[in-house]
């Protein structure tokens, strides 16, 4: 071959090389660029998949001035979700089920422990709560049951009337195998307290007659005592009711009044009866007592407490 003919060669050789090298490096820059992409897409999906859903539109406003009337005092978007109103000396909240959630909270002593919805409104509730009341009698009474996310802290007994949230964040009550559970369902939690204080609509008959006795040993030994009560409706609609002077028929009365079919009494006493409101704005909400009278929580729910007690929570 000739000098020529090889140096003609060589430079067809060179620019094929130099074809297939960059053809090669640009291949590698686009399946490495493709990659990353699909990378960052399976991230961002992951991200999304995993991240809390963001707050719903919630404003609570309580309300100045109550009667018998139900006014609103919390709205989801332009739908109303809780109202309150106060008749004969029991303030009254009623919550749609549709729209808030129950979550049963332990305290730092009863039960003590590590539970998933603890001594306090946890962070992932502070922008949802709506309310937040007190739970029921000590366990020492020897009549509570008690159960969380499948464990027990005090055994549930059969008959005992029973406030029971399901695992679809619903919340029913009713008498313990007699009503309630629902086959089938998946209980979260349970609170249980005496027995049914409401059920059919129609008061316990002892709820006139056998006051300490039967609906808990008061302070001081007064039958009219601060006490509370949380009622679900025919409709599926949770009520809670409490005042600082009442008997337990007058509780069940005005429950009853308000459409609820069944009901547990809860706390009584001074001391432990209390309800709040949360107005939303800022870091965090301001608990706003809704009990005429009531002593109050220390840290309203919003730091530790040592007792059980319940969170109403936009779902």
């Amino acid at each position: 071959m000739s000098p020529r003919a090889s140096a003609r060669l060589f430079a067809v050789l060179l620019v094929a090389l130099a074809s297939g090298g960059c053809g090669g490096q640009a291949s590698n820059a686009a399946t490495s660029d493709a990659r990353s992409a699909r990378a960052a897409q399976a991230s961002r999906v992951s991200t999304l998949s995993t991240a809390p859903p963001p707050a719903p539109r919630l404003v609570v406003t309580p309300a100045r001035a109550t009667g018998s009337v139900w006014q609103p005092v919390a709205r989801i978007g332009s739908r109303v979700a809780a109202w309150q109103a106060q008749r004969s000396g029991v303030t009254l909240l009623r919550f749609d089920q549709q729209l808030l959630r129950l979550d049963l909270h332990a305290g730092t002593r009863e039960p003590s422990g590590t539970w998933y919805y603890g001594d306090r409104i946890e962070p992932s509730e502070i922008h949802r709560v709506v309310a937040a009341f007190n739970g029921g009698f000590k366990f020492a009474t020897g009549v509570a049951g008690w159960m969380s996310g499948g464990r027990v802290a005090v055994p549930l007994q059969s008959g005992r009337g029973s406030i029971v949230t399901y695992r679809d964040g619903t919340t029913a009550i009713g008498a313990w195998n007699h009503g309630v559970p629902a086959s089938g369902r998946p209980v979260y939690s349970v609170l249980q307290n005496l027995s049914l204080l409401v059920d059919h609509r129609v008061a316990a008959a002892s709820a006139e007659s056998c006051i300490q006795a039967c609906w808990g040993a008061t302070i001081g030994g007064m039958d009219m005592v601060a006490r509370s009560a949380l009622g679900v409706t025919s409709t599926g609609e949770l009520v809670w009711g409490a005042g600082e002077h009442l008997l337990p028929g007058g509780l069940a009365k005005a429950l009853i009044g308000a459409g609820v079919a069944r009901a547990v009494e809860l706390d009584i006493n001074p001391d432990w009866v209390a309800g709040y409101l949360y107005v939303h704005g800022g870091r965090a909400p301001t608990g706003s007592p809704v009990v005429a009278e009531q002593l109050g929580i220390a840290g309203r729910f919003l730091e530790p407490y040592s007792r059980d007690f319940f969170a109403v929570l936009a779902r």
